[in-house]
C-alpha cells in the first residue's frame, strides 16, 4: 500500500478541478486501487491512501489525473506503508 500526501493552495483552479478528481478516485475506489481518500482538516492537503504494486503503478495512477497538476495542488510525499491492522 502507498500513501499520497497532498497540500494545497486556495486557488479556483483546483476548486474547479476537485470534483472531476473526487469522481476519479470514486470509480478507482471501486476497483479496490483507491483504499482511502479525504482532506486534511482546514483543507490544507489532502491524503490517498491507494493499493499498488510499485511506485512505477503510483507514478502512473497521478499522471492519469489531471489534478495532480493543477495548479495549487502539490504532492508532498509518496511513502510505501505496511500497516498491520486493515
Amino acid at each position: 500500500m502507498w500513501i499520497i500526501e497532498l497540500r494545497f493552495l486556495p486557488t479556483p483552479e483546483r476548486l474547479a478541478a476537485r470534483p472531476a478528481h473526487r469522481s476519479h478516485l470514486t470509480a478507482l475506489h471501486h476497483e479496490n486501487v483507491v483504499r482511502m481518500a479525504g482532506p486534511l482538516a482546514g483543507d490544507a492537503g489532502a491524503v490517498i491512501v491507494v493499493e499498488a504494486p510499485d511506485r512505477k503503478a503510483v507514478d502512473s495512477l497521478i499522471a492519469a489525473d489531471p489534478y495532480f497538476a493543477t495548479a495549487g495542488v502539490d504532492v508532498v510525499q509518496i511513502r510505501e506503508w505496511e500497516p498491520f491492522l486493515q
